[in-house]
């Protein structure tokens, strides 16, 4: 029986990225993203939320990429595959961590300190990461050659230098 593993997250950036290197030189990015719930509440009538917190990885150049172009309020659509890692901590005590571990990222929102004006929101649609993810067009942008790993601000009416 086949099986499926896939998580979609549309959320903002609780704190800014924190990107580190392993060993072999690839990059690893980590980031906080809320996603939060709302509704009315039927008995009393007064607006509830709910806000969840996930932990999201990136691995190689789309980890440099977030590390790079992401910031605390950022707002993200990321999708990827849950992963639940066993780890000890200094008390010895064994714990467990499910994250995120993102294989496409698209920023959206504003593109504050990108240059150029304009509403709507710059997508970078990579599929860098731990699996190779089959390339979907976000819309109106053509496909970047795998050699220049640059967003595409299709949509933006300035050539902005990278």
């Amino acid at each position: 029986m086949a099986s499926v593993n896939k998580v979609i997250i549309v959320g903002n950036l609780g704190r800014d990225p924190e990107t580190r290197y392993m060993p072999n030189g690839d990059a690893v990015t980590n980031v906080a993203v809320a996603t939060t719930e709302s509704w009315k509440d039927k008995n009393s009538g007064e607006k509830k939320e709910l806000t969840e917190w996930h932990r999201i990885t990136f691995y190689r150049k789309l980890a440099e990429i977030a590390g790079q172009y992401l910031k605390k309020g950022s707002q993200v659509y990321v999708e990827g595959r849950l992963q639940t890692r066993k780890w000890t901590d200094k008390d010895g005590v064994e714990r467990y961590t499910t994250e995120i571990i993102a294989d496409t990222m698209q920023m959206l929102g504003s593109r504050q300190g990108m240059g150029g004006g304009g509403g709507g929101g710059g997508s970078m649609d990579d599929d860098y990461g731990s699996a190779p993810a089959p390339r979907q067009s976000s819309g109106g942008g053509q496909a970047r050659p795998a050699s220049r790993p640059a967003p595409n601000f299709s949509d933006m009416d300035d050539d902005i230098p990278f």
